[in-house]
């Protein structure tokens, strides 16, 4: 995976204190497209599930950070790594709240057998996201969702026993709420957090720049790179349509084809929408149907 250098700034210095520079995004489960250990999840699993989710909202955070220095938000999510893997890290690197968190979800996968690797993958992207990159083409997009989004639902599978058989429509659904999330932020990501994720050559050939995004609505030009994005997320959707299928978890199955059925109405619902006039989001509605849709799955 490639990423455009950004562009040169002062030096900067990392704070003292870990804890000092622990600065949290504001998100949490109630603020996804997606439920996150919802009552769909059996009672016993949803610990793991939140053991999990708490860790990769931590990690999330830190490549975020506006406080830290990439290389300083680099070392963090080493750190990080090494604990959730049952290592050492240095000392004051992480908070004893973002230490507390790695060692909940080494726990965790130590209980469940799941490969840490369901953990660790998702630092490629926090790592690339920490260097506040460009994104080149569609390809380098995808190559990014296998570590950003993935690894998201093959933990949830593993969590529920699941076998390989689910994994490539499980990675198409990740990948498709990755890209649809990116749609939803692409003004605020390049505003406030200096990264893009659009095909820049896709950019290029409609005569538009990353710096588009921040007019107050779509151009023509930059309104057809998102229909065409789009496009791509209804590919993946379609791959994604059969994973409910797939799955011999009952609970887990249903969980499937609510968050099937949520990624197609947000997919409809940027079709429609601008994305740059005001955030494009799932309403209650849209969870009701979707949970209504989904109890075809019980049997």
């Amino acid at each position: 995976m490639t990423v455009a250098a950004p562009q040169a700034r002062p030096a900067e210095r990392a704070p003292s204190s870990a804890q000092a520079a622990e600065v949290a995004s504001g998100k949490n489960k109630n603020t996804e497209n997606f439920p996150v250990g919802s009552l769909l999840i059996a009672r016993r699993l949803r610990p793991h599930v939140h053991a999990y989710y708490n860790y990769a909202r931590a990690i999330d955070d830190i490549a975020d950070n506006a406080v830290l220095s990439p290389d300083a938000k680099i070392a963090r999510l080493d750190a990080m790594g090494a604990l959730v893997c049952g290592s050492t890290a240095e000392p004051g690197l992480v908070s004893a709240n973002e230490a507390a968190i790695a060692a909940r979800l080494h726990r965790s996968l130590r209980e469940t057998g799941i490969a840490a690797a369901r953990a660790t993958d998702l630092l490629v992207a926090f790592r690339r996201d920490s260097l506040a990159p460009r994104t080149a083409s569609l390809a380098e997009l995808l190559e990014y969702c296998r570590y950003s989004a993935n690894p998201v639902g093959l933990f949830l599978l593993d969590l529920h026993g699941e076998g390989a058989a689910s994994h490539a429509a499980s990675d198409a659904l990740c990948t498709a709420l990755q890209i649809l999330n990116h749609l939803q932020d692409c003004g605020d990501d390049l505003r406030e957090l200096d990264r893009s994720y659009l095909p820049g050559n896709w950019l290029e050939e409609e005569g538009e720049t990353v710096d588009s995004v921040l007019a107050p609505r779509c151009s023509p030009g930059l309104r057809r790179v998102i229909d065409r994005l789009l496009d791509e997320v209804d590919r993946l959707n379609g791959i994604a349509a059969g994973l409910a299928d797939l799955i011999a978890d009952r609970r887990m199955r249903m969980e499937a084809a609510v968050i099937v059925s949520l990624s197609r109405r947000l997919a409809r619902r940027l079709r429609r929408c601008d994305p740059l006039a005001a955030r494009v989001k799932l309403s209650r509605s849209d969870m009701g149907m979707s949970l209504l849709q989904s109890l075809r799955h019980v049997f």
